[in-house]
């Protein structure tokens, strides 16, 4: 009775068999370690960071940095440096167009004023230089000056810093200054200077004292023909001395008009001349008593001139050019 009890009371080995394959399998997937590993696989194909690498993948084609780079490269077509530069490009091109068009326009605009004020020159007017270069050569001594070697048109400037129209020739034994009215081809003026006397010949800008009131820009020429007299007191204060040992020139106003005139106003030039000239006449006629020679200096051309109001009023009209003046009558 014992023995039937406890079979009862105890399950069979086929019910515990078949408890244990009904229990244990099923817990197994879920508990033993294999088990959840395998179903965590199926998991891991959503969970595990390489998936979400591939998911975020397309994303990333918006969002990763190269795709922002690839962005900005559109915009960067119009924001990055090189762009603004190409901009600033053009309008400096502009600037530049439109700054030579304003110095064209006004150049354009002034080309008229100074060709008028030019042309008011009586000795532009065709045929006069050359009426005028004959007249002053048929009153060269040829037994006192010789032939005459170069023809030049100057300026002089008086010891006032007056402006003076002048034609001067360079002959064999002579330096000729000629005061010429080219309105009437009427010579009212010569002065002779023997090169044999010429000592000293002096090239440079132009240059006054300290407290003077007047300017003068460009250069000139001073040639000295007696170096131990200087002008007296009288002289220097009186603006029409001319007892002067020196005279000096500069630039005629016409020189630039074309190159047969800037021919014939190169001061440079005339310097070289009139010292190869004076050379030849100093060996041939030496002055008894006094050095023979030239000497040639780049010095300052000193003009002792301070308050200038008669020379300011006299070169701003030309008064010592002929040139056109309008009409005054009525």
């Amino acid at each position: 009775m014992m023995v039937e009890a406890e079979e009862e009371g105890a399950p069979s080995k086929e019910q515990q068999q078949q408890h244990q394959l009904s229990s244990s399998p099923g817990g197994q997937e879920h508990t033993q370690p294999a088990a959840p590993a395998e179903g965590t696989e199926k998991r891991a194909e959503h969970t595990q960071p390489a998936a979400p690498a591939e998911g975020t993948e397309k994303r990333a084609e918006h969002t990763q940095p190269a795709a922002p780079a690839e962005g900005t490269e559109k915009r960067a077509e119009h924001t990055q440096p090189a762009a603004p530069a190409e901009g600033t490009e053009k309008r400096a091109a502009e600037g530049v167009i439109g700054e030579a068009r304003l110095q064209h326009s006004d150049y354009s605009v002034e080309s008229p004023l100074v060709q008028f004020k030019i042309r008011r020159f009586f000795v532009l007017r065709p045929g006069t230089l050359n009426q005028a270069i004959k007249d002053v050569e048929a009153l060269v001594d040829q037994e006192v000056d010789g032939s005459v070697h170069s023809h030049w048109l100057m300026a002089e400037v008086d010891h006032w810093n007056n402006e003076k129209e002048r034609l001067v020739l360079i002959t064999d034994n002579s330096l000729l200054v000629f005061k010429y009215d080219f309105i009437m081809f009427n010579c009212e003026e010569i002065k002779r200077i023997p090169l044999n006397l010429v000592d000293r010949i002096s090239c440079g800008k132009f240059s006054f004292p300290k407290r003077a009131l007047i300017e003068r820009e460009g250069e000139g020429v001073r040639v000295f023909w007696d170096r131990l007299r200087e002008p007296s007191f009288t002289s220097r204060w009186n603006p029409f001395a001319t007892d002067f040992p020196f005279i000096t020139f500069t630039h005629h106003p016409v020189r630039n008009v074309s190159d047969a005139f800037a021919a014939l106003c190169d001061i440079q030039k005339f310097r070289e001349q009139l010292k190869d000239a004076a050379q030849k006449v100093h060996a041939m006629r030496p002055v008894p008593g006094k050095a023979n020679g030239v000497l040639v200096l780049n010095q300052p051309i000193h003009i002792e001139a301070f308050v200038g109001l008669m020379s300011f009023l006299g070169n701003q009209n030309k008064l010592g050019y002929c040139v056109a003046r309008g009409n005054i009558g009525f």
